[in-house]
């Protein structure tokens, strides 16, 4: 998979898929499954290390879970979120940091969360000759420091969020990340851009893709053993049953399976 591929999908009306990843093995079964894009996203910070938010994750850990899951995928993208601080701290520190992301850690291109607040740092990013896949709409970094209500440019109507995506297409991004886009603005902004618009949380079908957290796709986290959400599978049950059952065998004196 390449970037301009992925552009051409646009052109012709095909579906972008792509999903999140924090891990080599999991990186490996996605891979496998023919998806387009793995994006190792900075909501590891919650799902794997059990952190409080996504603002709390470091360039340190996203550069070591960009480096795993970069090493098992073969043939989709990979795509690696710059955490919150480097693009807050200015342009020089900003590819800076994607530079390491792509060098060391593996990416194809780097995800540059509240993009449309840092233009100015896409464009320079995309000037060092590293791919930006740039998310905007209502995001925990928007909403950093405006309360639990947010606002800011979360709050923006069709119109403003159609000249954002403009803005960052001419600011050289290749592909966006439309989060919260709804059935109005979602179709308003695709048709408005040249560049591929996919989204997870908030997304639908008249965008160019979507991109969706493992975790959510299939149920491996803890907090599906008790919520009622659909999902492709309940890998949280299956673990927890099969747990149980690798319990009785060791205490009933049983032969354990697996190698």
């Amino acid at each position: 998979m390449t970037i301009a591929a992925l552009q051409q999908m646009k052109r012709e009306g095909r579906k972008i898929v792509g999903v999140v990843v924090y891990d080599f093995q999991m990186a490996r079964i996605v891979d496998r499954a023919g998806v387009d894009i793995v994006s190792v996203g900075d909501s590891v910070g919650k799902n794997v290390w059990g952190q409080e938010s996504e603002l709390d994750v470091t360039l340190d850990q996203m550069l070591l879970a960009c480096t795993a899951v970069s090493r098992g995928v073969q043939h989709a993208l990979v795509s690696c979120d710059l955490p919150y601080g480097p693009v807050q701290q200015g342009n020089d520190v900003a590819v800076r940091a994607a530079a390491l992301l792509v060098k060391e850690g593996g990416a194809d291109m780097v995800k540059v969360d509240a993009a449309a607040e840092f233009p100015e740092a896409v464009r320079a990013i995309v000037d060092a000759g590293i791919p930006v896949w740039a998310q905007f709409g209502v995001t925990p970094h928007t909403h950093r420091g405006q309360g639990e209500g947010g606002g800011g440019k979360g709050s923006a109507g069709p119109d403003e969020l159609v000249a954002q995506a403009r803005l960052l297409e001419r600011a050289g991004a290749v592909m966006l990340d439309f989060t919260h886009s709804g059935p109005v603005a979602g179709p308003a902004v695709t048709a408005a851009v040249s560049i591929p618009v996919i989204g997870g949380l908030g997304g639908g079908p008249w965008l160019d893709g979507r991109v969706r957290a493992i975790g959510n796709a299939i149920g491996n986290l803890a907090s599906a053993l008790d919520d009622t959400t659909e999902r492709y599978a309940n890998v949280a049950k299956i673990t927890l049953d099969a747990m149980k059952m690798y319990s009785d065998d060791v205490r009933g004196g049983r032969q354990i399976r697996g190698k």
